[in-house]
């Protein structure tokens, strides 16, 4: 037991006669260690792209909503009275009347 642990801890399974069955498992091995390795890197990019573009929704959804109360505020009925006051437009006391009128058609 103690001479198979020196030996593989020394490398002689490397350089034996039958290695070449043990070199291409090797090889196989870190091919796979790679690929891993790889695919483990493209995830975590595409992790942060994900968390950087929810971030980005989150600033967009916020500018919309701080837009429309922005909009909502100008439309409201005070505020256009109060920036038409300075051109001196005010509210109409008598209220509108609708006008009909009626066609004569002549045969």
């Amino acid at each position: 037991m103690k001479k198979s642990i020196y030996s593989i801890l020394r490398g002689k399974f490397l350089i034996s006669d039958d290695s070449f069955k043990n070199w291409r498992i090797i090889i196989f091995i870190s091919f796979l260690a790679i690929i891993m390795i790889a695919s483990s890197h493209s995830a975590d990019k595409k992790v942060h792209e994900i968390a950087k573009l929810n971030n980005e929704v989150k600033e967009l959804r916020s500018a919309f909503v701080d837009g429309r109360s922005k909009l909502m505020r100008l439309k409201m009925e005070s505020t256009i009275i109060s920036k038409v006051a300075d051109k001196g437009i005010y509210i109409s006391e008598i209220p509108p009347t609708k006008i009909k009128v009626k066609s004569s058609v002549k045969n």
